[in-house]
């Protein structure tokens, strides 16, 4: 079995479950294609969505401004114009802590990226087919189970390494 399989099974099934096909997601998105003749070759496969969102601004008034996003990932790439010649912010995955407040009413879905400073970023998109919070998530799930399995394995190979040291210590003791 490949080292990705389950992962990657784990992460199809979650897509099909929102209604997604887990292919139709990386290879037949007319948004992503269509920015994929930009784009190098690395970069074509880690764009999980692109398009607008708007997002609400920190200042006293709080208006609500449309921006380009781009989800990678490992990262949430905000750009104030739909060149993405103007990066405005970038969300690692690794600060995000949760998409939270999820609510849909009228033509909006709403929802909140908490970052690991509890710091709340506020976000809409226009319709169910435009569902940035799921797709997020699931970016969100899959990079923490990438991380956790690197950990494990940085962890596991740090322990056969200490053990092997250990061993060689007790093969020169008298």
């Amino acid at each position: 079995m490949k080292k990705h399989s389950v992962g990657r099974r784990l992460q199809r099934r979650l897509y099909e479950a929102l209604g997604h096909s887990y292919s139709y997601i990386f290879v037949h998105n007319p948004a992503i294609t269509k920015s994929a003749t930009k784009m190098t070759g690395s970069e074509i496969s880690h764009v999980l969505k692109e398009g607008e969102l708007e997002k609400r601004s920190d200042n006293l008034l709080q208006f609500w401004k449309r921006k380009t996003c781009v989800l990678t990932t490992d990262s949430l790439n905000i750009y104030t114009d739909t060149q993405k010649k103007n990066k405005s912010k970038e969300l690692k995955l690794q600060s995000i802590k949760k998409v939270d407040c999820v609510e849909r009413t009228g033509k909006f879905v709403y929802f909140t990226i908490v970052t690991t400073d509890n710091k709340e970023i506020d976000f809409r998109c226009s319709g169910e087919e435009n569902c940035w919070n799921a797709v997020i998530t699931m970016a969100l799930i899959d990079f923490q189970n990438r991380k956790a399995i690197q950990d494990f394995k940085t962890r596991q190979e740090s322990e056969n390494t200490s053990l092997g040291q250990q061993e060689r210590c007790k093969a020169r003791a008298p």
